[in-house]
């Protein structure tokens, strides 16, 4: 069997709209390969089917767990779900349901988008990014944080450290306006940094550095710093993210419910200036470590 007609076990998940985050978070949490929605009208509600995509079939138990700590955490209850069905795809058809319901999302001065897209020539900067077996193509309010922020607080020429890179999203966009400058990505996971090599060079910045791994003394200081992670990553790497950035690092994948932890954590460290922007349920802290 060649990749393309490899079966994938599926979860699908139908809730009310307003969920449909909830849902995502929770399948992401499970190490879904990737999700899919689909809209559609049961008598006067409206329903969307969440689908999340596995090499193998996650336990009855770790499906409830994470989807009522979603729930919860965004403030729903387990009735929000209406059904829960499992069964199979074929990669095939996966890679159908991306292309039928992936568009381009605009942020700033930025527009990412799939390599299918027809795009108007309005001046965007152009991120295409491949759906694969990776999480993160753009739609998600933490990588849009922290786009909208290298949109305003880079400047060419800084160079950049993406942590926690996944598809390379962020070091992609640090790449395309960055001149000549030191751009590199780092992640834990083998198969995230081969997908971002090859999006770096379907964008035409293949001299990003993406290495396996995590920052770490050895690693160089940087002008500025992005780990778009979970908090409780971040907290125990602060200190380096702090060391490695000269001028400007940004804390993403919080949730809103969490700026309390992130924002003590910069206290403890004496960091008191910062600047907390949200959307949705979770936050961007950004931090100017530029000398006074």
């Amino acid at each position: 069997m060649n990749r393309t007609e490899e079966k994938w076990h599926s979860i699908d998940v139908t809730v009310r709209p307003e969920a449909v985050e909830a849902i995502e978070f929770a399948l992401n949490s499970l190490d879904a390969l990737g999700t899919a929605t689909s809209f559609r009208r049961a008598g006067l509600m409206e329903e969307v089917t969440v689908s999340g995509y596995f090499t193998e079939m996650p336990d009855e138990e770790s499906v409830q767990d994470e989807l009522h700590y979603a729930l919860r955490a965004y403030g729903f209850d387990n009735e929000t779900i209406t059904a829960i069905e499992r069964g199979g795809v074929v990669n095939q058809d996966w890679l159908a349901e991306w292309k039928k319901h992936w568009r381009p999302t605009a942020i700033g001065n930025f527009v990412i988008a799939p390599p299918w897209a027809e795009l108007p020539a309005d001046g965007k900067i152009v991120i295409k990014i491949e759906p694969n077996m990776a999480f993160g193509t753009g739609t998600h309010e933490t990588t849009q944080l922290c786009v909208s922020a290298i949109d305003r607080c880079y400047r060419p020429g800084e160079s950049f450290l993406d942590v926690g890179t996944g598809t390379g999203i962020l070091a992609i966009a640090a790449a395309k306006i960055a001149g000549n400058a030191r751009i590199y990505g780092c992640d834990t996971d083998e198969d995230s940094i081969a997908i971002a090599r090859e999006n770096a060079e379907l964008n035409g910045v293949g001299n990003i550095g993406f290495d396996v791994g995590t920052i770490s003394t050895a690693t160089p200081r940087f002008d500025f710093v992005c780990a778009n992670l979970t908090v409780d990553v971040i907290v125990p790497i602060l200190d380096l993210l702090l060391e490695r950035s000269a001028k400007s690092l940004i804390l993403s994948g919080i949730l809103a419910e969490q700026e309390t932890v992130i924002a003590d954590a910069l206290r403890e460290r004496s960091i008191t200036e910062f600047t907390v922007e949200r959307s949705g349920e979770w936050i961007a802290v950004i931090i100017d470590r530029s000398p006074d």
